[in-house]
């Protein structure tokens, strides 16, 4: 899995941070966190294309948030797609894309709409599933959290040998999980050449939040915790009632939530050197790092 951070500025766009978006990459699969506007300039410069199975999961309708999905969508268009796409987001959501299809036309493939009206897995797959949060921003908001289910343990063809399997049919079932008699009557077992289910990855995305414990207790042992951090410490008061946090804020939830690794984004135009930011929040939780536009990892 490869997360490619598209636009991480706050608000407003400056001259080197876009819009906020996420890409999560799954083999052939595309996940979108927010469709701010340039994003798919960004997709481009990241070698991402617009014909892949696609889901875009947008957190709230605020425009750095959303306005990059008319010009993503007619590009779609234009390159002949025709694989349907899948769009989640709050109520409103809807009413957006009827207007901008009212006056731009199109787009000229399925766009399957979801509004999200409660908190719960909004989206399960057979390899991962997705699940709203409600965000504490001045608006309705949704935070995200993606979690693979788990892989299965590895196959140890050695053992099955040993144990006088037969390579075939009987290996494709003991992987499955089934146990096998054999022909002389003897019984294996899975659990003795499968090892167990290994777990699945977890990222975790707030969107624009206040510190939320509920949060907090969703995005509980994440691999990944992408979180906003618009302000530093000294705005904690514009930051509350703004309806966003601060780095060491975000930090904290980081703590709590006992994740892996921090990655702080949608930061203020007032930081053309966000290190203040990144220097308040590994005070408190280490592994830290601020996104900048085409910053990419890779979770295994």
């Amino acid at each position: 899995m490869k997360i490619i951070f598209l636009g991480t500025s706050g608000s407003m766009p400056t001259q080197n941070r876009g819009a906020s978006a996420i890409a999560v990459k799954r083999s052939r699969e595309l996940i979108l966190f927010d469709c701010g506007e340039g994003t798919q300039r960004r997709m481009v410069e990241a070698g991402l294309g617009f014909r892949r199975p696609t889901k875009i999961f947008i957190s709230h309708l605020h425009g750095d948030h959303i306005l990059g999905l008319p010009g993503l969508l007619q590009s779609m268009t234009l390159l002949d797609r025709e694989r349907p796409l899948e769009v989640y987001g709050p109520t409103g959501l809807a009413d957006f894309m009827r207007a901008f299809r009212e006056a731009l036309g199109g787009p000229g493939f399925p766009v399957k709409l979801f509004e999200v009206v409660s908190e719960g897995l909004v989206f399960q797959g057979d390899e991962y599933v997705v699940a709203a949060v409600e965000a504490d921003h001045d608006m309705p908001s949704w935070s995200y959290v993606l979690e693979e289910r788990p892989k299965p343990g590895r196959f140890h063809p050695g053992k099955a040998e040993a144990l006088g399997v037969p390579k075939g049919p009987l290996w494709k079932r003991l992987q499955q999980g089934e146990g096998v008699v054999l022909e002389d009557g003897r019984s294996v077992k899975t659990e003795e050449v499968v090892d167990p289910p290994r777990k699945g990855l977890k990222i975790a995305y707030s969107g624009d939040t206040r510190p939320s414990e509920r949060f907090a207790v969703a995005a509980e042992g994440s691999d990944l915790l992408i979180h906003e951090a618009t302000f530093d410490d000294s705005l904690l008061e514009r930051a509350g009632e703004n309806g966003h946090s601060t780095a060491s804020q975000a930090a904290e939830i980081a703590v709590k939530a006992d994740v892996k690794r921090l990655i702080l984004t949608h930061i203020s135009s007032r930081y053309p050197d966000p290190s203040h930011l990144l220097e308040e929040a590994r005070a408190i939780f280490p592994e830290t790092t601020i996104a900048e536009d085409l910053y990419e990892i890779d979770l295994s």
